[in-house]
């Protein structure tokens, strides 16, 4: 696939200098990635200048640039040079040219919010699955391509990642896609000049102000799909502030907008639930009429989840009956409230969750509580190198459990001891805590701990299978570990 320089660049204000005629073989905006006859794009990052990297593109056979600036090197006489105002913005706009505009070519539901997005993506799937239809997925936990699953470097990639994705489910034959879009990819225009027929808001509460510093510029992040450059039609929960505010702006610029949440004046909102052990019992009103759902997902969150996910899969055009029998039949999804099976009958319950924000480790735990009659224990802890504001914070919330044990999480380039001290000075009640560093040993203590009918909640890392310490990728796995120690503590007769 080759397309020229300027096909990629039509109707975009830019100035070519040299050949707009170069072929392009291909995209890159790592100079260690490039390869003969490839697009060079010089970014400029929060730490380096692509700029600097240009001749070292060159060396490894790009042919043309794409720069903010014109690049004057020694050996770049037979390079084309694109000039553009912001190559961000233009990486994604030759992306997508590249690969013909494939986000066209299907539905696409984008989702967006600190919580919920991983389970909401996978709803969505399902409900267009059930309905008939061959699906994509894109985020956390992995991608997933007409079923299947592949991993994933980033929630959403940069965008020649992206495309190039979006190009492969083009060509799967998907006909829809959920996708979850992290701040950090619409503040870094990763997902500029893509078509989305459905945009959704989930929540926003405190994370990644290591990166937005304010909440106000997370939000307003955030907030980018929902602007006139990502037109769509909308879902947006209006549970919190945040969420009316949005509500507001697509209201006023005329989109057309579904509500959604526990608030009795959103379109869909319950109008009773019954939490059980393994599944939820609802009655939703949506647009007027009360709906019946019953669903193998547990907790107050997973109703808002749920809610979400039916917004879109209206949005979609999808029947109300056919969301309903979908959600019946709903899967679990990885690392998100998931109940550890052990070869052993254990008295005591373990579920791992993501729950890596204060809002969403506190949601997770009044679901365990829900889920059982004796105490809670939670075992968390924080990653390093990421805001550590909420450390603090995230301690407090810990202690709407019975009991906490604090730990490591992905320390990456900082001390654990450090990060647990953060995460300790917001815990005034030294008597329902303690500390253990090793995550193993950890969540054997937690167990150790347990009474008969007492159920643990390991937060924090959820699907993950590794521990991030250092430049060390460790296998690590809380939902393995914690059966390990769950047999090592009560081995014996094996369960059904």
């Amino acid at each position: 696939m080759t397309k020229t320089c300027s096909e990629l660049f039509q109707g975009m204000d830019c100035t070519i200098i040299g050949n707009g005629n170069e072929e392009v073989a291909g995209l890159a905006f790592r100079s260690d990635e490039v390869a003969p006859g490839d697009m060079f794009f010089c970014i400029v990052g929060t730490v380096v200048d692509g700029h600097s990297f240009a001749q070292d593109a060159i060396d490894r056979g790009a042919t043309s640039l794409v720069a903010e600036r014109k690049v004057y090197l020694a050996d770049a006489t037979d390079v084309t040079e694109v000039v553009v105002s912001d190559s961000r913005k233009a990486m994604a706009y030759a992306s997508a040219n590249y690969y013909d505009n494939p986000s066209r070519a299907f539905s696409l539901v984008g989702i967006t919010g600190t919580n919920g997005k991983t389970t909401t993506t996978y709803l969505v799937e399902h409900i267009a699955s059930v309905a008939g239809n061959r699906c994509g997925v894109i985020g956390t936990v992995g991608n997933k391509i007409a079923g299947v699953m592949e991993h994933a470097e980033r929630t959403t990639p940069e965008s020649p990642d992206l495309q190039k994705l979006f190009a492969r489910m083009r060509d799967a034959g998907c006909t829809v896609v959920a996708m979850e879009v992290s701040s950090h990819a619409l503040d870094l225009r990763r997902t500029w000049d893509t078509d989305f027929a459905v945009t959704a808001f989930t929540n926003l509460t405190q994370d990644h102000l290591d990166y937005h510093h304010t909440f106000d510029d997370y939000f307003e992040a955030k907030a980018l799909l929902f602007s006139k450059d990502y037109p769509a039609r909308r879902v947006i929960s209006i549970d919190g502030s945040w969420g009316r505010e949005l509500l507001r702006r697509c209201t006023a610029a005329g989109d057309e907008v579904i509500t959604t949440g526990f608030d009795v004046s959103a379109q869909i909102h319950p109008v009773e639930v019954t939490y059980e052990a393994a599944r939820t019992k609802a009655v939703l009103e949506v647009r007027g009429t009360r709906i019946a759902v019953e669903y193998p997902l547990v907790g107050r969150f997973n109703v808002e989840n749920v809610m979400t996910a039916f917004g879109c899969a209206l949005a979609l055009g999808i029947p109300t009956q056919i969301i309903a029998e979908a959600l019946a039949t709903m899967p679990a999804v990885p690392g998100r409230l998931e109940r550890v099976r052990p070869a052993v009958d254990a008295p005591v319950s373990v579920y791992v969750d993501y729950a890596h924000t204060p809002d969403a480790l506190t949601k997770a735990i009044a679901s365990i509580k829900e889920l059982s009659g004796g105490r809670t224990i939670v075992v968390f802890g924080c990653g390093g190198n990421r805001d550590a504001t909420k450390r603090p914070i995230m301690g407090a919330a810990a202690l709407a459990a019975d009991y906490a044990v604090v730990t490591s999480d992905n320390p990456r380039h900082e001390e654990p001891d450090a990060i647990i001290a953060d995460i300790v000075a917001g815990m005034e009640d030294a008597e329902r805590f303690t500390v253990e560093p090793d995550r193993r040993s950890a969540i054997a203590a937690a167990i150790a701990l347990a009474r008969p009918g007492d159920a643990i909640l390991v937060a924090g890392k959820g699907h993950e299978d590794y521990q991030l310490v250092g430049d060390e990728v460790l296998s690590f796995d809380d939902r393995v570990v914690a059966a390990e120690e769950l047999e090592r503590a009560f081995g014996g007769a094996c369960s059904d």
